[in-house]
């Protein structure tokens, strides 16, 4: 079976109060890494999306007056359109014994923020200070694990859907809980609720952390790589039909946002 492979954008690791638009351009060595990394992905059939090349159109964004409260990092990932991004963190290191690079490379699901492969790839010691070769050994030491990973992980999101966190709560006045009789029949919003989640997440794929009277957790809840038009499912989508079902079809008052792209908070008023 032929294995279904995501397309990937590779950026540098960036600190906190670090500039992402100026970290490759002071640092030689991030630049070379991020270019390798980059080569060594194409090299293997990915489709690879330039960070350089969607950072300009993120700024020239900026510079057109988009005033969206959203930092520049989640903006490039954004426009990408990557299935996931790969954060290069890369560490020049030299000795008395030999010089050496040291990567440390970290996938994410673009659209929900959920971390898939991590690995560290270490060049050895040569007595060279040839910065690119050096990169290119660390990142071969640890490439083909990390891909591995990262398709058996995109695979299983391709059957059985992206993994979202949703919980439900009340707001302190809410005349509601859990254990209100929501229907003519006697059911309990909980259980109302647990039938809408067992008939929207994909292929009724979800787990239900727990339910209390004020609350229910749903740690791992399923949703479509794609919509019907073949456009990525944001988290964002999953919110507006669960706020709609509450409202018009419990009748209650509800509102919902959404923390990153993984995590939907209800709130029942």
């Amino acid at each position: 079976m032929k294995t279904v492979q995501p397309t990937i954008m590779v950026i540098p690791f960036v600190k906190e109060n670090q500039d992402i638009r100026t970290i490759l351009e002071d640092d030689f060595n991030k630049r070379i890494a991020i270019s390798k990394v980059k080569e060594a992905f194409d090299n293997r059939g990915f489709t690879t999306k330039d960070f350089t090349g969607t950072l300009k159109i993120a700024l020239k964004e900026s510079t057109l007056g988009n005033n969206k409260k959203t930092d520049l990092k989640t903006e490039v990932i954004r426009l990408s359109g990557a299935d996931f991004y790969v954060e290069v963190e890369v560490f020049f290191q030299k000795s008395n014994s030999g010089n050496s690079v040291k990567l440390i490379l970290q996938a994410y699901d673009s659209f929900t923020g959920q971390s898939l492969s991590n690995k560290v790839g270490k060049s050895g010691k040569f007595y060279t200070d040839d910065i690119a070769k050096l990169t290119e050994k660390a990142t071969v030491s640890c490439v083909e694990e990390f891909l591995n990973t990262l398709n058996l992980k995109f695979g299983d999101i391709v059957e059985n859907g992206r993994s979202i966190r949703i919980n439900i709560g009340f707001n302190e006045d809410s005349d509601y809980n859990m254990d209100s009789e929501i229907t003519g029949d006697g059911d309990l919003l909980s259980e109302v609720l647990e039938d809408w989640l067992d008939e929207n997440a994909f292929k009724n794929n979800y787990h239900l952390q727990g339910v209390s009277q004020y609350e229910m957790i749903i740690d791992d809840f399923r949703i479509p790589l794609k919509d019907d038009r073949g456009r990525n499912y944001r988290s964002s989508k999953m919110a507006r039909k669960i706020r709609k079902y509450i409202k018009n079809e419990l009748q209650l008052d509800v509102k919902t946002d959404v923390e990153g792209s993984g995590k939907i908070n209800v709130i029942i008023q």
